[in-house]
């Protein structure tokens, strides 16, 4: 898996910053990928942000939290959330796999705080 800088995906380190800000609040989020437009490089200005969650199964209760906390963050950007083990779309599964870039990751984001 790869780690980008926000500018590769497009994005401001600000707006990821705001992002990792509502995931590290979920202690069931391990890691948070981009996928899609973003993290293929071919996005243009106000293409969306495809999230995918690794993690615990997140409640549905949880899950429409976070997408209240990003939607309260007020992007220029529509974000697309989703967790990667509620994921049955195989092809969607192998261009995440193939294309995934980590945003987020809870272990590193510890060992930082530490």
């Amino acid at each position: 898996m790869k780690t980008a800088t926000a500018a590769k995906l497009g994005l401001s380190q600000t707006t990821l910053d705001k992002l990792n800000s509502v995931f590290f609040r979920h202690k069931a989020i391990n890691s948070v990928l981009v996928y899609g437009s973003r993290a293929k490089g071919n996005y243009r200005p106000g293409s969306d942000i495809d999230l995918t969650i690794k993690g615990d199964v997140l409640e549905f209760a949880e899950l429409m939290q976070i997408e209240d906390q990003i939607d309260d963050l007020f992007l220029p950007y529509t974000v697309d959330l989703s967790q990667y083990t509620q994921l049955s779309n195989i092809d969607l599964i192998e261009h995440i796999d193939r294309v995934g870039v980590v945003i987020y990751d809870r272990d590193a984001k510890e060992r930082l705080l530490s």
